[in-house]
């Protein structure tokens, strides 16, 4: 039987991303010794092997839940008929373009919510009180809130009826984004500033890490950068300068609660979120959280 490229992608799905997530997982750590951004507060020792421990976790959770994943819903949603993209003809170029595009924006739409909604900002919080910023940030996430992402896009991708090569491709280019923004990586200026123009740099999303208020409640994005430019939701640089600001969230230095995995899973369990709404974006000293 001869497999068509697409057939090969698909039958190889979960290859193709373990092979990306280690690849670019490697790529950014050497980047990082070679031309680091900014200088790390915690033993990166520490800080790897519990933020990796919770991507080993997120990762069997996931499995055993949800085996298929997105590529099975999208096989699922294809072989019924449904979503929009399953009721009209249209060529697979453009069908591979536009599903990616419309998941971007629910990834975009999505992190907005998990910062305006008090119960989801309780567990987003792992992801933002990390006290340094490195590509395993990228992969941060609490268990509750990486099931409800999945739930989140098990709906999109009923919604549109993507083809299952273009919910491989869209994996496979969020990972390595999220990886690559969260880099503690210098660029050229002038080289971050075109590239920014298309997708979300590290200099970008870092911005969204501040303690500050309006800081952290801008540059919502992962992949492409137009989000954020057309609803208003893009700052371009730290009030404080990216080697000057302050990583993380107002009140949570424990080294133990924010950087070793029991007090990370226990993290949003704990303390207040009163008033973290998305229309904080004035800027204010003291935050409650």
């Amino acid at each position: 039987m001869n497999l068509t490229l697409i057939d090969k992608i698909t039958l190889n799905e979960a290859t193709i991303r373990l092979t990306f997530f280690f690849g670019i997982l490697i790529i950014m750590w050497l980047w990082e010794i070679a031309a680091p951004r900014r200088k790390l507060k915690v033993s990166k020792l520490k800080r790897w092997s519990n933020n990796l421990s919770l991507v080993f976790i997120n990762t069997i959770i996931l499995r055993l839940l949800f085996p298929a994943a997105a590529v099975g819903m999208a096989l699922f949603a294809e072989t019924n008929g449904w979503g929009i993209l399953n009721y009209y003809v249209i060529p697979t170029s453009i069908a591979l373009i536009l599903s990616v595009v419309i998941l971007d924006l629910s990834i975009y739409l999505q992190h907005v919510m998990v910062h305006a909604v008090p119960l989801l900002w309780r567990f987003h919080r792992v992801h933002h009180a990390d006290l340094d910023y490195d590509v395993t940030t990228g992969s941060r996430f609490h268990p509750f809130e990486i099931v409800f992402s999945m739930l989140i896009k098990f709906s999109v991708i009923i919604v549109i009826g993507p083809p299952v090569v273009a919910v491989i491709i869209f994996e496979v280019i969020l990972n390595t984004l999220a990886m690559f923004n969260h880099g503690n990586v210098r660029l050229p200026l002038k080289l971050d500033s075109l590239i920014r123009l298309l997708v979300v740099t590290p200099d970008m999303h870092r911005v969204h890490h501040s303690v500050e208020d309006n800081e952290a409640n801008s540059n919502f994005g992962f992949n492409l950068s137009l989000w954020d430019r057309l609803f208003g939701t893009y700052i371009a640089q730290p009030r404080e300068g990216h080697e000057n600001m302050q990583i993380g969230i107002h009140h949570y230095n424990d080294q133990k609660q924010v950087c070793e995995l029991p007090g990370i899973l226990r993290l949003p369990f704990v303390g207040k979120v009163n008033g973290y709404a998305i229309n904080r974006r004035e800027w204010s000293r003291k935050t409650d959280n």
